[in-house]
This record gives structure tokens, C-alpha cells and sequence, in this order.
């Protein structure tokens, strides 16, 4: 059962979009409508605002935290067509590294590359492109590339593919194909998800999956934790949860996973990669579990709000974002 183990008044003045924690679970940034981000120190069940920042001039739709690897960052994306990248010079003290305003309209979604990649940033627009931020950290420049007309209308949504193989001590089977490439997946407002690939300096669609009648919300590509195949899952105005699954990334079986009484607005999986949160417009927070069987059930539900019971993955579901 989802118990709620910590409620932080964050203090911002119109609806909050996005709660992400950092990699420690110490941290919590939120952004919001009043077109403000947060950072809060969450130590020992108690929060204190670390950072107030202002940089965007609308709402801010997504927070999402880079590796510590790199140091203390953060990105965010607005309605007001940028994209920031936030650093911590020092304790508390929070600068604007970067700052891209290469689309032209709403950003609704960043997204943070595994680590092995360095520091690279996904960023889906309603303008339908989505683009690549590569920083080089030494010099502290940023190479931009951009997938032009990826999603008809508008790109809601982008996650990463993770950048681990399956064990081989969980699948003998010779690899055909060349799992060290970049992959990511997103979604629009085409009704499509589509997987994307590098292919030396430009990126192209691999793979166009279909089933969703409405606007796809959001998607996320579950953690590899030695499970000997790939999972996305994504959900959908439709109202519909979507489980795809593929042995080898070029065969994808789509299962839905359930049929809610509302739009579907955030997936997201826990650590492990083997829970799936699911939050949308009937304010409820539900975890669902695949069992051996390969069905999938609803092993807890939250019906405080949109944003409770995510606690229970180390990980926070977005609340419902308006576009």
C-alpha cells in the first residue's frame, strides 16, 4: 500500500508541473506556473528551500537532474520556448550555465542522457523537432543538433534508452545488434511513439510504434537491470497504459496495461525497473507489477493527489501539465 512519508510546502504560487529528486534521494526540485524552480535539502524527513530560481519567463513544465558525475545540475524547459541548465557553483548558490532558445514554441520535456554518454540533453518542443544538447564540460560548450519534424503538431515527451546491456549471464543469445548506439523514444501529438538512433552526426527514426488513438503524454524506456529485453511504457489522452516490449529493438509487442477513467499524464519506473507508477487526471497514483504470468496488476493505489505515492519508487511522478 502507498503511504505518503513526507508533505513539503514548496511555496509556489500557482500549480506545480514537476517534482524530481536528485540521484542521493537528497534533494527535491519542483517548478511550477509562476514560472519559478525550487531546490529543497530533504535530509532526515525535513525540507528547507536551498535555491529559488528565476530565469524563465512562463510556466516551467519539466525539472530533470543530470549524473553527479558532472556536479549539481539541473535542466528545466518552459512554455517561453528555453531550455536552462542550472549549476551549483557552490553551496546554495545556483548559477544559469546554459541556456538554448532554439525552438519555436513550448518545451515540454528534458531529459537527461545515462551517464555513459556524457552530459547530453533531450529536448521535446511543440514545434514538433526535438533537440540533442552535448556539453563539453572542460571547455564548458555546448554542441546542439536538432531532429527536425519528429512529431506532427508537437513532441510531449522524450526518455533515453538506458545505456547497459542485458547481462549476458541472463540471455545467450549473440547479439545482433548494436546496443552501444544512442536510443531514445518519444512521443507527440501524432498519436505515434518513435524511437530514434544516432548515426554519426545526425540522428534518424528507427522504429514507429502505434496504438494509441490520442495524444501520447508521456514515455518512459524502463531501467536495464539484467532482464534480457526492453520495455517502454507510455500513456495517452486515450486514457490507456501501454506496455511495449522488444528482445531485440526491432520487434516491439505492445500490451495495454490498463484502461483508466481519465487522461493518462506521467508514467514512471521504479529503480529497478520492475514497478511502474502511473499518475493522471483522476488525481490517483497507482503501482502496477508485472508477475510471471506476464500479466500486469495493480499491487497499490493512492487517491490523496497526482504526486503522493511516488515516494514509495525514490522517484516523483509530474503532476498533470496543460499544453
Amino acid at each position: 500500500m502507498v503511504s505518503v512519508l513526507n508533505t513539503i510546502d514548496t511555496g509556489h504560487e500557482d500549480m506545480i508541473h514537476c517534482a524530481d529528486v536528485d540521484y542521493y534521494g537528497l534533494r527535491l526540485a519542483t517548478c511550477s506556473s509562476d514560472n519559478s524552480v525550487k531546490i529543497f535539502d530533504i535530509k532526515n524527513g525535513a525540507q528547507t528551500l536551498a535555491a529559488d530560481l528565476k530565469g524563465h519567463g512562463g510556466p516551467v513544465w519539466q525539472v530533470a537532474w543530470g549524473h553527479p558525475r558532472y556536479g549539481n545540475v539541473l535542466a528545466s524547459c518552459s512554455y517561453d520556448r528555453k531550455v536552462i541548465v542550472w549549476k551549483e557553483a557552490g553551496p546554495g548558490d545556483w548559477t544559469k550555465w546554459y541556456e538554448y532558445s532554439n525552438h519555436d514554441s513550448s518545451v515540454n520535456s528534458v531529459a537527461w542522457a545515462p551517464a555513459e554518454y556524457g552530459l547530453v540533453l533531450a529536448c521535446g518542443s511543440s514545434d514538433g523537432s526535438i533537440s540533442i544538447l552535448t556539453a563539453n564540460v572542460e571547455a564548458g560548450t555546448w554542441d546542439c543538433k536538432k531532429i527536425p519534424n519528429a512529431h506532427t503538431i508537437g513532441c510531449n515527451t522524450v526518455s533515453w534508452c538506458p545505456a547497459t546491456v542485458p547481462e549476458p549471464a541472463f540471455d545467450q543469445r549473440p547479439s545482433k545488434t548494436n546496443l552501444a548506439v544512442k536510443r531514445l523514444v518519444s512521443g507527440g501529438c501524432d498519436n505515434a511513439i518513435k524511437i530514434w538512433k544516432e548515426d554519426g552526426d545526425r540522428w534518424e527514426e528507427e522504429k514507429r510504434l502505434e496504438l494509441h488513438s490520442d495524444w501520447v503524454r508521456d514515455v518512459a524506456w524502463a531501467p536495464s537491470v539484467g532482464m534480457p529485453r526492453h520495455q517502454i511504457a507510455s500513456c495517452s489522452q486515450d486514457r490507456r497504459v501501454v506496455i511495449w516490449t522488444s528482445d531485440d529493438l526491432v520487434n516491439w509487442q505492445p500490451a495495454v496495461l490498463h484502461n483508466f477513467d481519465d487522461v493518462v499524464w506521467n508514467v514512471s519506473w521504479s529503480l529497478t525497473g520492475n514497478i511502474l507508477g502511473v499518475s493522471g487526471g483522476d488525481n490517483k497514483v497507482s503501482l502496477w507489477k508485472e508477475t510471471a504470468e506476464g500479466q500486469w496488476i495493480c499491487i497499490s493505489e493512492d487517491t490523496n493527489s497526482a504526486s503522493t505515492g511516488a515516494a514509495a519508487q525514490n522517484n516523483f511522478i509530474p503532476e498533470q501539465r496543460t499544453l
